[in-house]
């Protein structure tokens, strides 16, 4: 068998390094039957290799390419390269079974010439259309030159930042070459077995025009379009199309103009679309997933021409109990949509199945809830969906909505028991709870909230204790039980005290509304508590600041610190010992904080100092000294003004006295226990620093004992798994590389809000009557209005934020909370009322607009823009 030449029948296409992506679908396409796939062979990646190995200077040129950065530089050297190629004559080799295999097919025939890389077509990255195809290629000498210029099209512009962009590296990815057999079609296009747009597994979605099917990749023709579900049709449009690229008799294409009746004929008839959706069900179940399908009909015979997985696809769960259900991200609502770890995957439920027994999914390394029983209960239905959502995460709220305007689909839904409720507590912990509220309101003791705090941090220092002392399985036991020791503490003793954080709110608000014309204004209210440890976090880090100022030689430092040789490098600089001792003060108390904290795999502030560094720098840049008594003052004296106004106009009204003093009542309490609402998370938080030093420890004896190859494979075992190398000191190896790749690829996919068992994406849309034209419409959280600059970040280390500037990102955790001292205004993709970033808005006095779609993608960096907080919109000023 000739290395550099292999035809369909003989290319193996679970060797894709061999014949790239594309010729080994190819291959396993050809194997069956009744696809009327043109015959054709593959130039290997060996010929490709062999090939660029003769040119001089090739792999220097390649080496360069690895370590540009800027485009200027890419391109030059990209060009370069493909010169090379392009002047390169391919040898005796490889050019005679090339011509050989031509004269076997027929050299009479035409051929279409196509690239196949071995980073292309791939499950996980389709690279589609990045390098190049020739069509009705005539003629062994021409062949040769498309081939020679398919390998030149390797180092395309686009082909070499997609890879970038990718993560591929230049120098690992190979060219194959597929040549074949050119088909003249009458009609031709692409088939979807999942809707490209709504993600629906149920519905084949084709798209179909006259002559090559290049017309309606280049985008010169609207296509017609058609759905499929079940063998029948159930949508479809045929469009007016005027031109269509056909092959030219002297090879290559041309465009032909359509007559006015074949411009508005459908491409396809009825029984062609349910024979080619038919087509499509077969090739899909062969590859085992949805396929991006290139399809041609020549007469009244369909033929492949090629089948790629649709990587955009979000994971969907099998389901076997032929019902309907429908899945909720718990990932918008914790402020976390990026990709877990399947150690967080596993640890984080179990905190959740506490509030809920509903049935938990991991879908693409994220957190889902099946939510089909609260939605097919009419009872459960209002109480989750239009009374509990909308504070959470509005958009979620709309798009469930949307399902249950779905009545065949909704009479189909799972049913099982509506699961939100406290699991891990009894009747008698409710009413316990409900008792305590009371006795709390009536006492309203403003110390309640720190003297919780302060409980906690010795238990958690007794756990942690008892963690140094345990080892092996005993590690993960213990973690186990404490998470019920934890909610017991941590939730249920204090149920009473979250009742009155989240519920006296709202009544505040509902009588400010009616009495005053007040909407929001326990927004204003919220400002200037001090028990709130996320708030306090964001003013702690300001007294950092102070020390930091004083030391230029840390200034100039901090910048070049490694997390390594963190706090030995500051003690060994003028002023570093004080900045240590802050720092080293500071992190003991929220070192076990970071962006996307609520997955255990995250490396936690007190491991990475150097995450502070930018945080720090922005205080020192952005506030004078003792800015942190200064902002609290302010704060509390707004309040106070704020009280007595309200108070004072209540009195004004009819029983006034009496409303007055009752609304006071309120106030006070809402202020003494609002700081609760964001406790919980931290003390759990607290506890999950312990766990991760305990697993820690036990994966670095594992790495030392050559059981795990690195400490971080723990973080891609889930918690009983981890139980179980521990007790065997037995891995499979390839278990972690499979995790490590999928969880690579899971995190470039973007998770939807909802999603159903048919892999459905479901939108949530809202109203924009009222919103002035261009404004991008969210949810208002924070009342008030601003202007400035937008300052758009989607990761906290990139955030150089300046006084006065409006922080746009995605989401944001308490790992964020000191940027909002330097803020005047949030815009973020993901949240809802009672979410991190709406809390401390309210707190600090922000505008703030959550739930806006796609608001870092819409907003440029640096553009001026204006938060409307009260009415929820976002407009971008001239």
């Amino acid at each position: 068998m000739n290395p550099y030449v292999l035809d369909f029948e003989q290319a193996d296409g679970t060797r894709p390094e061999l014949v790239g992506g594309k010729g080994a679908n190819l291959a396993e396409l050809s194997r069956l039957r009744d696809l009327g796939v043109p015959t054709g062979f593959c130039v290997t990646t060996e010929a490709y290799a062999s090939v660029v190995g003769r040119i001089p200077g090739f792999a220097a040129l390649l080496d360069r390419l690895a370590d540009a950065t800027d485009r200027v530089r890419i391109t030059a050297i990209s060009a370069e390269l493909r010169s090379a190629i392009e002047a390169t004559e391919i040898p005796d080799d490889i050019a005679q079974p090339v011509l050989d295999r031509l004269t076997a097919l027929g050299p009479e025939h035409a051929y279409a010439v196509r690239s196949s890389a071995t980073a292309e077509d791939l499950p996980t990255t389709s690279f589609a259309g990045q390098q190049d195809t020739y069509l009705n290629v005539r003629g062994g000498a021409a062949v040769l030159d498309a081939v020679r210029r398919c390998w030149a099209s390797l180092f395309t512009d686009r082909a070499v930042v997609y890879r970038m962009q990718n993560g591929f590296d230049d120098g690992r990815v190979q060219l194959a070459v597929v040549v074949q057999r050119m088909v003249a079609p009458d009609a031709a296009g692409v088939m979807f077995t999942a809707d490209p747009v709504t993600s629906d597994r149920t519905v084949v979605s084709i798209d179909a025009g006259f002559g090559l099917g290049e017309a309606l990749v280049s985008g010169l023709v609207n296509p017609d379009t058609y759905r499929v579900r079940a063998d029948a049709i159930v949508n479809r449009t045929v469009s007016s199309k005027e031109r269509a690229i056909v092959p030219s008799a002297g090879g290559g294409t041309e465009q032909r103009t359509l007559g006015p009746r074949e411009r508005i004929a459908p491409a396809l008839t009825d029984p062609q679309i349910l024979r080619l959706a038919a087509m499509g069900r077969r090739i899909e179940r062969s590859f085992g997933r949805p396929q991006d399908i290139e399809w041609a009909l020549a007469g009244d015979t369909f033929h492949i021409l090629q089948s790629r997985p649709i990587t955009t696809l979000y994971p969907v769960p099998a389901v076997s109990d032929g019902r309907n259900h429908v899945y909720m991200s718990i990932g918008h609502q914790q402020m976390m949509t990026d990709a877990w770890k399947p150690l967080g995957l596993s640890l984080f439920p179990m905190w959740l199945r506490k509030i809920s027994n509903n049935p938990m999914v991991e879908l693409g390394n994220r957190p889902y809830m099946d939510v089909s029983p609260e939605l097919a209960s009419a009872r459960s239905r209002r109480t989750f969906v239009r009374n509990g959502l909308g504070s959470v995460d509005p958009l979620i709220q709309k798009a469930l909505e949307n399902v249950l305007g779905r009545e065949e689909f909704v009479r189909c839904l799972f049913r099982g028991k509506p699961g939100l409720g406290l699991n891990g507590g009894s009747v008698g912990d409710l009413l316990s709870g409900l008792r305590q509220a009371v006795r709390l309101y009536r006492k309203n003791d403003p110390t309640y909230v720190d003297r919780v705090a302060t409980e906690h941090d010795e238990l958690v220092r007794g756990l942690a204790e008892r963690m140094r002392a345990a080892s092996g399985v005993e590690v993960v036991d213990l973690i186990t039980r404490d998470v019920d020791e934890a909610f017991r503490l941590i939730v249920l003793a204090n149920y009473g005290a979250g009742i009155l954080g989240y519920f006296t709110p709202t009544r505040l608000n509902r009588n400010l509304t009616k009495w005053l014309g007040e909407k929001n204004a326990v927004d204003a209210l919220s400002q200037g508590v001090t028990n709130n440890v996320t708030t306090e976090m964001g003013l702690a880090l300001l007294d950092v600041a102070d020390v930091v100022r004083q030391h230029p030689a840390v200034l100039e430092h901090l910048p070049r610190a490694h997390d390594e040789t963190f706090f030995a490098e500051l003690r060994g600089l003028a002023g570093g010992p004080a900045v240590a001792d802050s720092l080293a003060r500071y992190l003991d108390r929220y070192g076990m904080r970071c962006p996307g904290e609520i997955d255990i795999s995250t490396p936690r502030w007190a491991e990475r100092p150097t995450q502070l560094v930018p945080l720090v720098l922005n205080d020192v840049r952005n506030f004078p000294p003792d800015a942190r008594k200064k902002i609290r003052a302010q704060k509390q004296a707004e309040v106070q003004r704020t009280v007595a106004d309200l108070l004072a106009r209540i009195e004004r009204l009819p029983a006034g006295r009496r409303k007055a003093a009752r609304t006071a009542k309120q106030i006070s309490v809402f202020r003494n226990f609002v700081g609760f609402r964001e406790y919980p998370k931290y003390a759990m938080l607290q506890r999950f620093a312990v766990y991760r030093r305990g697993l820690l420890a036990e994966a670095d004896r594992l790495v030392a004992d050559g059981v795990l190859a690195d400490r971080d494979d723990v973080f891609f075992l889930a918690l009983d798994e981890f139980r179980q190398v521990l007790d065997t000191g037995q891995l499979d190896g390839d278990l972690i590389a499979r995790r490590r790749s999928d969880h690579a690829a899971f995190e470039r996919l973007s998770p939807p809000r909802v999603m159903t068992s048919d892999g459905e994406v479901v939108q949530g849309r809202y109203d924009n009557t009222g919103v002035p034209a261009g404004a991008l419409v969210g949810t208002p959280v924070s009342a008030g209005v601003v202007e400035g600059r937008a300052r758009v970040a989607r990761r906290l280390e990139d955030a150089r934020v300046e006084e006065g500037d409006v922080l746009v990102t995605t989401f944001t955790d308490p790992s964020w909370t000191s940027l909002f001292v330097s803020i005047t205004g949030l815009v973020t993709e993901v949240g809802g009322m009672m979410t991190h970033g709406a809390v401390v808005a309210r707190e600090y006095g922000l505008p703030a607009v959550v739930s806006v779609p796609d608001a870092t993608t819409r907003i440029a960096d640096g553009q001026r823009i204006r938060v409307d907080g009260t009415a929820g919109y976002v407009e971008i000023l001239p």
